[in-house]
């Protein structure tokens, strides 16, 4: 039983966020990876939030050849051969999607030679995840948006999470100021608090778009608004900023579904940066990595949960173990899944309950993902 293949397939999949009167057509990238064994048997992963054509030549061109004959179950020594491959000198970004793809391909391929589910092989700790709905996007307006929080709260979410600071630092030439930003932010927020009253759960998200001057402004702006936690608030998730914010506001702050190494998790920590660590098993090195990640911030006593989207993957993580929490059941990374597996669990009373079935649980289709992957796309248009 070795491996044969691994394959890339990257996707910039159409998707229409919004409901009713306020829509909008956008795409979102991923890059799905097949590891085929040499009897037969598949497993497969994926990676986002990022340029998926880059991670598929990195995972086709380099990664691919210097997995074929290895043992699927060694997942440790696959790991360590990809890190010293793609990452020697401690690098990241793409080559830790390209390793996180793979690694939980590797894993969905465990479950189904073992028989077991994902989430009970990585210590099956709960048989459901709580999930809060990522849903508030800046082409809403206040009222679109508060109408939309109410919706979801109908379906029985009574976590959500809206974004902030919308590409502000990115943007500041157009002209843009960030004082301009962040105030339409205060209101933004304060007319989903008002519209789905104070016992639903309301997160932020500004996506490392702030520098610290804004981000300090904008908490101590909307701390009566009851703010559960203030994820990626400052860019680069800048830990020295991090621990400055965090002494400035009552808002718990999180970070790190886009860091690529357990290092910069250990620093995090250590500093005493954030409230909530947020590896993303999509990005962040995949299970094997991630794992260890939530070992320590078990270790740190601070909360460990799923940040940057696609739930389906990170279930199993905080499912698996003790420690794990809330998982983002983001709507526009559900709706591309959607599009490329069958078989997905839907949430239940703001719960997400984990598969019985072997490996993840879930297997794209084939013949849609042939489909999807001859659509021309829209380059730059998949970063929802």
């Amino acid at each position: 039983m070795k491996i044969a293949t691994v394959r890339a397939t990257p996707l910039n999949l159409p998707v229409t966020v919004g409901s009713g009167t306020r829509t909008k057509s956008t795409f979102l990238s991923l890059c799905l990876v097949e590891v085929a064994l040499d009897d037969g048997r598949s497993g497969w992963g994926i990676t986002a939030i990022t340029e998926e054509e880059v991670v598929a030549s990195i995972v086709n061109d380099i990664a691919s050849h210097a997995l074929v004959g290895m043992d699927p179950l060694r997942h440790e020594q696959v790991w360590d051969r990809l890190f010293w491959l793609l990452a020697p000198r401690g690098q990241s970004g793409y080559a830790s999607h390209a390793i996180a793809a793979i690694d939980l391909a590797l894993w969905d391929l465990k479950g189904q030679i073992l028989g077991q589910p994902c989430w009970r092989l990585l210590g099956g700790a709960r048989e459901s995840v709580p999930v809060y709905a990522t849903f508030g996007f800046a082409f809403f307006d206040r009222d679109e948006l508060a109408a939309a929080a109410r919706s979801w709260v109908e379906r029985g979410f009574t976590r959500l999470k809206m974004t902030v600071g919308h590409h502000g630092l990115q943007r500041r030439d157009e002209p843009r100021p960030l004082a301009d930003v962040i105030r339409e932010d205060v209101e933004r927020i304060r007319a989903v608090r008002e519209a789905v009253g104070p016992d639903v759960q309301l997160y932020i998200d500004a996506n490392c778009s702030l520098d610290y001057f804004h981000a300090q402004a904008l908490a101590q702006r909307i701390e009566a608004f009851g703010i559960t936690f203030f994820e990626e608030p400052v860019a680069q998730n800048d830990i020295p900023n991090l621990v400055k914010l965090r002494a400035k506001t009552r808002i718990p702050l999180a970070a790190g579904q886009n860091e690529g190494l357990a290092s910069r998790f250990r620093d995090m920590l250590a500093a005493q940066a954030v409230d909530v660590v947020q590896p993303n098993a999509c990005i962040t090195g995949g299970f094997t990595q991630c794992q260890k990640i939530a070992g320590l911030a078990a270790a740190f006593n601070t909360s460990f949960a799923n940040g940057g989207a696609w739930p389906h993957h990170n279930m199993h993580l905080h499912a698996g173990l003790a420690n794990g929490s809330l998982v983002e059941y983001h709507s526009v990374a559900v709706e591309c899944c959607k599009l490329v597996f069958d078989d997905l669990p839907e949430p239940t009373g703001g719960m997400l309950a984990l598969p019985g079935v072997p490996g993840l649980g879930f297997r794209p289709n084939r013949e849609r993902v042939a489909e999807l992957a001859k659509r021309p796309g829209s380059r730059g248009a998949g970063k929802a």
